[in-house]
């Protein structure tokens, strides 16, 4: 595999002097690009400059430069200038996920301690309205039109739009307050509260220092073959840690431009548009691109066809010859037709995917994070990826498999700068997350991930599984479902499946159970019981590749697809 060229990154000392590099190199480049009330908003390098330091200083003539802030939006320019701003004025950033429910917000915001709160548009009127239960708000800041709470509080909150905290920020620069520059880095101190997605049930808040993400952002930089020519689409979620460091950090250091994706609905019609040429993706999205790539080629009859310019196209890769961009243009054009490569992480992805997008011109660099570790902790190399392996650790990264040593797989545990403080108020949480050689509650521990796998003779990392998900059979053997499913992901008529273990009331025998949303629009016209008759049929099929005590042996049709996390995991603790 032929290494892609790129410009070496600048290293990254801190996010404040990352943010003052990029501004000095970069000045009016686009930084990002957007809709606007219409408008197409180009949003440069100076312009994050200029508001980091007004928003950052704002805080600390309100009196919260070191406070806890929390932000509530979809992707946007104005999320990063409260993200950067809090931080690098000294205060801890509190991301939150603006699609769950307004209780569960509420309930993070006082868990966390935030004394400001910082909202999309969609938010007007809401917050405000709750302000009594979260007493020890100081500040609602709304980033797009007023806001106004009850007149009645006892300690009634100020309203202040996002425009006015920019005002007030440049006011107070232009009459020489310095203390956004003034303020001193303890790139060890806690400057972020990340609250994990919650696909087991749980959420736990991640202390993350300038240190892991700083740490965790050049080592992105340094493990993507990306640099200032890269145009990149944002798709996924903003407060979650992977979307925050690998793609917005990683952009603003090396001095990309990101489009921001304005709808999940209209992103095919953005790529094709902005034209990007690298992505960071999830699988689940990469999945549903590659479905309906391969749906479009059966539709016209070019399957046999397709297949055939594959392999000679392989072939010819192998003498230096590449015809891709000929043989696949229409292929490629889905996706704006400049994509060279895509980064992927957050589950698992089968190989035969990126095989098959490597086949067609475009390189997917999987990769391995948890927001624990801010999030990065593998890559595939550049030139050198192994399809079905997460790569190998990055820069600064210690890994290890603790397991029995007549055990072929071990848990994960790993070490290094990007590792989490702890989780926030849960000190038996902290210590349990961590290897028993944890020395005065300082981390000298490995931290434990949970997620259980093993490492190759080159030092590529490969994950078989989640412990928490293991399926114990009444034997004792072990099944991973994450293996099951990506079994069944092969299977064209299966949209999306779970397996879990039942144990059966009468005989008490564990039961390998795989529930399933089918692809309705390919079993159109058939009644549920043919539904799930064909279902059935294909799951003994791939039962027959596998060994007896892999064998899935009950089928359920799930009628509607899985409920998600918003970065499209399911949440495997609603199915049992």
């Amino acid at each position: 595999m032929k290494p892609f060229k790129f410009d070496p990154p600048r290293e990254i000392k801190d996010l404040r002097n990352m943010v003052q590099t990029s501004a000095a190199f970069f000045g009016d480049k686009d930084l990002y690009v957007y809709k606007e009330d219409k408008q197409e908003i180009h949003y440069s390098y100076n312009r994050l400059r200029d508001e980091t330091e007004q928003f950052g200083t704002a805080l600390n003539v309100l009196g919260i430069d070191d406070g806890h802030v929390a932000v509530i939006s979809h992707t946007a320019a104005r999320f990063t200038v409260t993200y950067l701003g809090t931080v690098n004025a000294g205060g801890v950033i509190v991301p939150l996920d603006p699609d769950i429910g307004h209780d569960e917000l509420i309930k993070f915001i006082n868990h966390a301690e935030c004394s400001a709160v910082v909202f999309a548009e969609e938010f007007n009127g809401i917050l405000t309205k709750r302000a009594a239960e979260m007493p020890g708000v100081k500040y609602y800041i709304p980033m797009k039109g007023d806001d106004s709470v009850d007149e009645n509080l006892d300690n009634k909150p100020v309203v202040m739009t996002f425009d006015e905290v920019l005002a007030l920020g440049n006011q107070a620069l232009n009459e020489h307050n310095n203390s956004y520059y003034l303020h001193p880095i303890d790139e060890n101190k806690l400057c972020a509260i990340i609250f994990t997605s919650g696909t087991t049930g749980t959420s736990k808040g991640v202390m993350l220092s300038e240190k892991n993400l700083a740490t965790a952002a050049w080592a992105s930089c340094r493990a993507v073959p990306y640099d200032s020519k890269t145009r990149l689409v944002s798709v996924l979620p903003q407060h979650h840690t992977y979307e925050m460091t690998c793609s917005h950090l990683a952009v603003i250091n090396l001095g990309a431009s990101e489009y921001i994706n304005d709808s999940l609905k209209y992103t095919i019609r953005n790529f094709q548009n902005y034209k990007p040429n690298a992505l960071v993706l999830v699988p689940l999205f990469v999945e549903t691109v590659y479905k309906k790539i391969w749906d479009e080629i059966r539709k016209k009859g070019m399957d046999k066809k397709v297949r055939t310019l594959m392999k000679v196209s392989d072939a010819l890769l192998k003498i230096g010859i590449d015809l891709r961009q000929k043989f696949f243009g229409q292929i490629l054009a889905a996706m704006g037709g400049e994509v060279k490569s895509i980064i992927c992480g957050g589950a698992p992805i089968s190989p035969k995917i990126l095989e098959d997008f490597y086949s067609f011109g475009i390189v997917i660099f999987e990769g391995y994070g948890i927001t624990e570790c801010a999030p990065l902790v593998a890559c595939n190399p550049n030139g050198a990826a192994k399809f079905g392996s997460v790569g190998k650790p990055v820069d600064g990264e210690r890994v290890r498999i603790d397991k029995d040593p007549i055990e072929d797989f071990g848990e994960i545990v790993v070490k290094g700068d990007n590792v989490m403080l702890g989780y926030y108020k849960d000190e038996k949480a902290t210590k349990s997350a961590f290897t028993h050689d944890i020395k005065n509650f300082e981390n000298n521990g490995w931290f434990k991930t949970g997620d259980i796998g093993y490492i190759d003779n080159d030092g590529y990392i490969y994950i078989t599984g989640r412990k928490k998900n293991v399926i114990i059979l009444s034997n004792g053997k072990n099944v991973f479902p994450e293996e099951l499913e990506e079994h069944l992901s092969h299977c064209e008529l299966i949209k999306e499946s779970v397996v879990i273990g039942r144990k059966s009331e009468v005989t008490g025998e564990v039961a390998i159970t795989a529930l399933i949303h089918p692809d309705y629009e390919k079993l159109e016209g058939k009644s549920d019981g043919e539904v799930l008759a064909i279902i059935k049929d294909a799951v003994n099929d791939i039962n027959r590749s596998l060994p007896a005590f892999k064998h899935m042996s009950e089928v359920e049709i799930m009628k509607e697809e899985f409920e998600k996390t918003t970065s499209k995991k399911i949440k495997r603790y609603l199915y049992k």
